[in-house]
């Protein structure tokens, strides 16, 4: 089941994660780098804390990926790919969503989805 849905909706679906949201980024040699991290809403994008070897990474290949884990009892992760750009002076990355899904979670019940588009654009 795909059903596409405007960035509003990716924004409530954001808010009904928790805060805790995993980036990964890759670099050059395409050796993945995985950060926890908190993302807040700025416009239409979102913005999370970057250290230096994820703002490396993030020069070197501005697609990336976020992971909200599923909450409690949910069978659903949210998985969040986009193109990054680094935001001077305030170490942070800046992410334009272009594509997200709700991810069936391994245990939950098989009878769900396993994945739910929640955001697909021209660039996902």
């Amino acid at each position: 089941m795909t059903v596409p849905v405007a960035l509003s909706a990716l924004a409530e679906q954001v808010e009904s994660f928790e805060d805790v949201v995993y980036l990964v980024t890759v670099s050059q040699d395409t050796t993945p780098h995985v950060v926890s991290v908190t993302a807040t809403w700025q416009g239409d994008e979102l913005v999370v804390g970057a250290g230096r070897h994820t703002s490396h990474n993030v020069e070197v290949n501005s697609r990336l990926t976020l992971l909200w884990p599923a909450p409690a009892g949910s069978p659903y992760s949210l998985i969040v790919d986009g193109s990054a750009r680094l935001v001077p002076d305030d170490q942070a990355i800046a992410i334009s969503p272009t594509r997200a899904v709700l991810h069936r979670v391994a245990g939950a019940d098989a009878s769900l989805p396993s994945c739910v588009t929640v955001l697909e654009t021209a660039d996902g």
